[in-house]
């Protein structure tokens, strides 16, 4: 029976530490809100214009988002006219994947072993 309970407690000790985290970063036109998933609490709002006063995460004209490796990213665009955004995202290999998301209304979430994501500032959607 101690052997059970032992196996058991050890399990779930292994388990809560493999657990992923999920990041969320919301894209407001020139604004960009970074909140806890789980207790949706706003950590920390950033404005996205040259010149602004936190520009740490801003690396020319991306939004650099860094990912602990087994963790999710979920990106919310919430631009309010059609917009498109090219987000690059940066694998553990050094590959890269570019693509040019929509970006008025829609939520985006990260592959496995990203490790870090650039997002652009919106541009205007233009669809032939």
């Amino acid at each position: 029976m101690k052997k059970i309970t032992l196996s058991v407690a050890l399990l779930a000790s292994v388990l809560a530490t493999k657990a992923q985290d999920t990041l969320c970063s919301q894209f407001q036109g020139e604004h960009v809100y970074e909140f806890d998933y789980q207790a949706d609490t706003v950590l920390k709002t950033i404005d996205f214009k040259l010149g602004g006063e936190s520009q740490e995460h801003k690396i020319g004209k991306f939004y650099e988002i860094k990912i602990e490796y087994g963790d999710v990213l979920c990106l919310d665009f919430y631009d309010k006219k059609p917009r498109v955004r090219k987000v690059i995202a940066i694998f553990f290999d050094g590959s890269q994947a570019v693509e040019n998301l929509d970006s008025k209304d829609d939520i985006y979430y990260s592959p496995r072993g990203v490790v870090k994501v650039l997002v652009g500032k919106p541009r205007l959607s233009i669809k032939l």
